[in-house]
């Protein structure tokens, strides 16, 4: 069974029962139904069309959904007829997806988690991670914005914000995260920034084509992480980085700046150095309070922190962490970090240890715990 094929098909056949007339709700429904019988009957009897078979299949079960369901049967003078057996059009629709996704009956929040649960494929314990909250509490978002979808019409697209976050979202989670989405999110944000003149949409692709770019030198063959500072920069792709700085050169020249142009200068900053003692530091702070002024999110003033330990010195770093709530997600990681640098190597060593614990993935928490083994071996010496 080809999960790949099959979770790149979802967004397409869940946009075709869209188009066709089925709420969100049951629609999404309906295709999960399908993906669960492609997954009994494909191992012993393939499809010629797998789209078409799933097409069918899912809109056959929206049917019988909506017949047996009173409150929908309004809706059956819309649904009488099936697809007719076959190619399903080849049409990308997912972009199409993700703005209708992005409803105004929606909190940007909530479309966000909805999309991409629905659309992106990603788990509910995934998206509160992004989040920064609880599963259940998430669980419970992504219910309400279900039914507050459930039987509007979807002829008023979301905007362009929204999308971006959530491209941004599903790229980062598959850059760092259990599913490889990152190649899916650079394609729609291509074709988003090619029918799309806006700033903030180059930004976000010259963004990901940086971090792309050095995804290569992230592991070492061994599948453990390679932190920055280490990694072999003549594995990192050259022609996306000067793609995406061209991006981001024209994107700034409008002056316009927005949360994904600064996130982009920064990885430009760091894309740029040929080595990582020769990391404009002083820079990438400056940047940093640029988007800690556009964002006001605690994650960016964390990453602010490693920033000031480098270009100021790691007690300039830790009085920074030091504003900056310890629950923070990979709080005790950069503390253990700047510790380490400071010299203190038995609270860098214990911190390494307490990050481990809290690690949202199994190779961060492998590199977590090597680097407190490292330092309690150099302790001992």
């Amino acid at each position: 069974m080809n999960e790949v094929l099959l979770r790149s098909l979802t967004p397409s056949v869940l946009g075709i029962l869209v188009r066709r007339g089925a709420d969100f709700a049951a629609a999404e429904d309906a295709v999960q139904d399908a993906l669960v019988e492609a997954v009994r009957v494909w191992p012993a009897d393939p499809p010629r069309d797998p789209k078409g078979w799933l097409v069918t299949v899912a809109w056959r079960r929206f049917l019988d959904a909506t017949r047996v369901d009173a409150a929908r049967r309004r809706r059956e003078d819309l649904v009488e007829e099936e697809p007719a057996p076959g190619p399903a059009p080849a049409v990308d629709e997912t972009l199409q997806l993700y703005f209708l996704c992005a409803h105004p009956s929606l909190t940007p929040s909530s479309a966000v988690a909805l999309t991409l649960r629905a659309v992106g494929g990603l788990t509910t314990r995934q998206i509160a991670q992004a989040y920064l909250v609880p599963e259940a509490t998430m669980a419970q978002r992504i219910s309400r914005a279900k039914r507050t979808v459930s039987g509007v019409r979807f002829d008023q697209p979301g905007d362009v914000a929204t999308v971006l976050r959530v491209l941004y979202l599903v790229f980062n989670e598959g850059y760092s995260g259990d599913v490889d989405l990152a190649a899916e999110a650079i394609r729609l944000t291509r074709r988003l920034a090619a029918a799309i003149d806006h700033p903030e949409v180059a930004g976000l692709l010259a963004l990901m084509l940086l971090h792309h770019a050095r995804r290569a030198a992230r592991t070492a063959p061994d599948g453990s992480l390679v932190p920055l500072a280490e990694q072999d920069r003549g594995r990192w792709e050259t022609e996306s980085i000067t793609e995406g700085v061209e991006i981001l050169q024209a994107a700034l020249a409008r002056d316009r700046l927005g949360e994904f142009q600064a996130q982009a200068a920064i990885a430009a900053l760091h894309a740029d150095a040929p080595t990582a003692e020769e990391t404009d530091w002083v820079q990438i702070v400056e940047w940093y309070d640029e988007l800690a002024r556009l964002t006001d999110s605690p994650v960016v003033r964390l990453n602010r922190a490693v920033a000031v330990g480098e270009a100021d010195g790691p007690r300039a770093g830790l009085a920074a962490l030091a504003a900056l709530d310890d629950s923070l997600p990979r709080h005790a990681a950069v503390a253990a970090y700047l510790h380490e640098r400071d010299g203190d190597l038995a609270t860098a060593a214990r911190l390494y240890a307490e990050a481990a614990q809290k690690a949202p993935n199994l190779a961060e928490r492998d590199h977590l715990t090597r680097q407190a083994a490292r330092l309690n071996a150099r302790r001992r010496r």
